[in-house]
């Protein structure tokens, strides 16, 4: 099976139920992405699958077969990503930092289609992430922070 992951392609063979996470994770070395329910309630799997934030945990990888895949290792190419991955940094987002990686890659599905987001388009955007530290409002920050910095700020 060939997959689009970061803008290179990759061929791994496994079966086609196997979820995305583990092919990640397991066989190509990409542990960013996290195990956190293996239900698709927590987030901390997400990842892009053409520009939309998937839980990877309940993807069976045959459905991400021939779409552009993007991963917490490659979202910071992106400017999107970048200004994200900054403002966490700068605002000290994380404090275990376990539920970041799946929080910066819904974080960039909605910068992506909502360059300009208000309060209630990043709570509906990132209510399907839970951070156990209760982070939630430097999340929103750092958000709104890398939209300003994007010059597309509210």
């Amino acid at each position: 099976m060939e997959l689009q992951i970061n803008d290179q392609r990759v061929t791994v063979a496994v079966e086609a139920d196997l979820p995305l996470l583990w092919v990640l994770r397991d066989l190509l070395g990409m542990t960013g992405t996290k195990f956190g329910c293996g239900m698709a309630l927590c987030g901390a799997c997400t990842v892009l699958v053409d520009g939309q934030a998937v839980r990877s945990c309940v993807l069976p990888v045959a459905q991400a077969a021939g779409k552009k895949i993007t991963t917490i290792e490659g979202v910071g190419s992106t400017p999107v990503g970048a200004a994200l991955q900054g403002a966490w940094q700068e605002i000290n987002v994380p404090q275990c930092g376990y539920c970041q990686a799946g929080q910066i890659m819904s974080a960039t599905a909605l910068l992506q289609v909502t360059p300009q987001p208000s309060d209630a388009d990043i709570e509906a955007a990132m209510s399907g992430n839970i951070c156990r530290c209760g982070t939630y409002t430097r999340i929103r920050a750092a958000i709104k922070q890398a939209a300003a910095h994007a010059g597309q700020t509210k």
